[in-house]
């Protein structure tokens, strides 16, 4: 169901192949022992790069270290590992998603109630994931000027959509006055979904927000159960490796500054484990669901990407 990691795998091989690469590509099904073995044996053959979308990013550091013991420069993608150097990571700003989720989740407060209070459901994705804690982190910043907001926050461990739709369930019981779900994941709110409609609830009957922009949450968001999807800059995302994997693999300075991606002002800082570029994300609602240039309509862009010299 994590339509992101193939969009993903898609976006890449096209992007690379623009600027001279082939990419090949192996998944662990997000199993942590799985993929350091996949490591081991990359690192084997010795590619001119290797891009880690991390199940463990505490796991992965060890075989971080020995492919760049090796040579290899390694590029994280989508998960940010900051216990050990990077040659490049490419990621959404997530804590700025978690930003603007809370401020979409004061809108909608403040519609249904007069002003931002009320219960919010937070369903996180695994707590081991720093994606879904820098999320969290975010909203729960924005959210803390509002002492009339309770948030019930609960992990959906590995992610999967059965936990999430446990939650769900039997939060809806435990507490019938929330007003908002909010899912890190859409295929998380189509779990969350299938339990309010066992639990004999209509769209609007409690609002919803997912926060990756997969297919799965535009459908919802037409089908009127979904008010909010923050997308997650996938195809930029994708567009950024390509763009600097020249100097990533001719291991040549790469600058900070302002980057233009795919239209999105994109910001390059040099930290303490390497490059780290961060893609601003979107707020998408029925009102502007259809834009192409959202990942989640499936529309590749058809904008050429060039190595940044």
């Amino acid at each position: 169901l994590d339509e992101f990691q193939t969009g993903s795998v898609d976006a890449l091989g096209a992007f690379l192949g623009q600027v001279g690469y082939d990419m090949k590509t192996l998944n662990a099904d997000n199993k942590t022992d799985l993929q350091q073995t996949q490591m081991n044996d990359v690192i084997a053959l010795g590619p001119d790069a290797v891009i880690l979308a991390a199940v463990d990013f505490n796991a992965l550091k060890p075989s971080i270290e020995s492919a760049r013991a090796a040579g290899i420069p390694v590029v994280e993608f989508d998960r940010q590992i900051t216990s050990t150097p990077s040659d490049f990571t490419s990621v959404a700003g997530t804590i700025e998603i978690g930003h603007l989720a809370a401020g979409e989740a004061q809108r909608l407060l403040t519609e249904r109630n007069g002003s931002v209070k009320g219960k919010i459901l937070q369903v996180l994705g695994d707590p081991g994931d720093p994606y879904t804690l820098d999320i969290q982190k975010g909203f729960e910043e924005k959210m803390a000027d509002f002492p009339e907001v309770t948030i019930i926050s609960k992990p959906a461990m590995q992610w999967e959509a059965s936990n999430a739709g446990t939650i769900v369930a039997d939060a809806v019981v435990a507490n019938p006055d929330i007003d908002l779900i909010f899912s890190h994941a859409a295929h998380l709110s189509v779990a969350a979904v299938a339990a309010l409609e066992t639990a004999g609830k209509q769209p609007g009957d409690i609002m919803m927000m997912s926060s990756n922009g997969a297919p799965v949450g535009l459908d919802l968001i037409r089908k009127g159960w979904l008010n909010v999807e923050i997308e997650q800059p996938l195809y930029a995302q994708a567009a950024a490796v390509a763009m600097f994997m020249d100097k990533i693999v001719a291991k040549e300075t790469i600058e900070p500054g302002e980057y233009d991606v795919l239209g999105l002002k994109s910001e390059l800082t040099i930290e303490d484990w390497g490059p780290n570029i961060k893609i601003p994300g979107a707020a998408i609602t029925a009102g502007n669901v259809d834009d192409t240039s959202f990942w989640g309509n499936l529309k590749m862009p058809t904008a050429s990407i060039t190595s940044i010299k």
